[in-house]
């Protein structure tokens, strides 16, 4: 090559270099200030999340205190269910479909009105006031739903931006209603799928998480979690132990979620009339409440993990904290799983440590964490969550108890909107892009047509399409 040539060539080549950097100096300034856009307007989603947070747990606190001075107050159950279901039919949009919605409009960008946030805030407390065995974690992803999408749509965000900023608006919601920042924001990332966690959100739903944490601390929110007395050596028979426990836990979630399941299609099946199943539940509920004193197990029984710690809780207990859970969110009632979620698997962990170990406490740690886990199919987030509320001693326990549980629970969900992107076990691999409605849909068709080679457990559960 000539030198001419040579000189030329050099000088295209420069050229081209100097382009390409100049190309990818512009998309970087693009990215970082599309990207700090959306931070503010996540740290803006979780700072009004941590107020309505706090506020939400301020009318948990009345609702309850007043409950257990008043227990007439239970009578109450009928009125309050067939208000929420016609003030839901007829003016909630599509509110009734309540984290499921949340879960559709994150991935499918459909924006959520903001009467959903009003509506959960109001009937969930209802609800607790007069006694239904419900939590809060459903109407505070709820309000964190709907206030992200209101911010998203205000600011005309899309694509995948609003999708960043809807998750951080759930973990700002998990942070502020439980006062676990950690697991908070792993379950902004993890909440929506099965098999999958959605590290590009990862910056945004972790200062979602920690900013409604600060926020509904800072206005007087409080939170006490119950210490792990000792925790056990690493041996082979204590890990046995887990295990098995784990097994257990997985076992008792899929029970939860096909409780619900089937007190919903029972409703729908024998009461047409949606008002009437409304009444009829109310009235079971009240007749349980009083009628069977099952009055302590109403509300968030928040009592339940210091008596399971204490080793004061029989197996008794956690069956009657799942039935009246799944008596009182099957029928329509307003509120959440978690915190029930947590009762059942203190008191049956407690339950099983006293009867293993000698010792509840360290197994009814794990029974809060596994149940809850296991049910809403996040086990990143329940390692966390141990973290926050147990610290990172009995770490390595959390991480067996968190994914054997996750697969003992099969593809049965509290939310049925959620997609399963990795399928837990090479017999579910066919649920591969469903959502969990979807799959338990397919599993109940093909038990129907009697293909057994192809079933998993799950194919006992009943269809949650109408669910959707």
């Amino acid at each position: 090559m000539r030198p001419k040539q040579a000189l030329e060539t050099t000088r295209d080549g420069l050229t081209r270099s100097t382009h390409a950097l100049t190309a990818d100096a512009t998309r970087d300034v693009r990215n970082l200030r599309d990207s700090l856009r959306v931070y503010i307007l996540c740290i803006i989603v979780a700072a009004l999340m941590g107020i309505a947070g706090w506020a939400f747990l301020a009318a948990l606190n009345w609702a309850t205190a007043t409950r257990e001075a008043h227990l007439w107050l239970f009578l109450l159950l009928p009125i309050v269910n067939v208000a929420t279901a016609w003030i839901y039919r007829n003016h909630g949009l599509r509110a009734q479909r309540g984290n499921n919605l949340v879960i559709d409009s994150t991935l499918g960008g459909s924006p959520i009105h903001r009467r959903m946030g009003l509506l959960t805030f109001v009937c969930s407390t209802a609800t607790h006031l007069a006694g239904g065995s419900a939590g809060r974690e459903g109407a505070a992803v709820q309000m964190g739903g709907t206030i992200a999408s209101t911010v998203a749509s205000a600011f005309h965000v899309t694509g995948h931006d609003r999708r960043d900023v809807m998750m951080a608006g759930i973990s700002a919601a998990f942070g502020a209603a439980f006062g676990t920042p950690l697991a908070g924001a792993f379950f902004g990332m993890e909440m929506c799928f099965i098999g999958k966690l959605d590290y590009s959100a990862a910056l945004y739903c972790l200062t979602g998480s920690f900013v409604g944490d600060f926020v509904s601390r800072g206005l007087g929110s409080t939170f006490v979690f119950q210490p792990i007395g000792a925790v056990p050596s690493m041996q082979p028979a204590t890990i046995a132990l887990v295990i098995v426990a784990a097994i257990l836990f997985g076992l008792t979630a899929r029970l939860f979620t096909f409780c619900i399941r089937t007190v919903k299609r029972f409703y729908a099946r024998f009461f047409p009339n949606y008002l009437a199943a409304a009444v009829v539940s109310g009235l079971v509920l009240i007749a349980l409440f009083l009628g069977c004193k099952l009055h302590l197990y109403g509300g968030l029984s928040e009592w339940l993990v210091p008596a399971a710690f204490r080793g004061q809780t029989t197996l008794a207990d956690p069956i009657a904290k799942l039935g009246m859970t799944a008596l009182t969110v099957g029928a329509g009632f307003q509120g959440g799983e978690v915190t029930p979620l947590f009762g059942i698997g203190a008191s049956l962990g407690g339950w099983f440590g006293e009867a293993t170990l000698g010792e509840p406490d360290f197994m009814a740690a794990l029974g809060m964490l596994g149940l809850f886990g296991s049910a809403l199919n996040v086990p990143v987030t329940t390692i966390m969550l141990g973290i926050d509320m147990f610290g990172g001693t009995a770490g390595a326990y959390f991480v067996i108890v968190s994914f054997v549980g996750y697969l003992v629970a099969g593809h049965s969900a509290v939310y049925p909107a959620q997609r399963i992107i990795t399928p837990k076990r090479r017999s579910l691999k066919e649920d591969a892009e469903l959502s969990v409605a979807d799959a338990l849909e397919r599993h109940r068709t093909i038990v129907e047509v009697h293909e057994p080679s192809h079933t998993d457990a799950e194919t006992a559960a009943p269809s949650t399409k109408d669910e959707q």
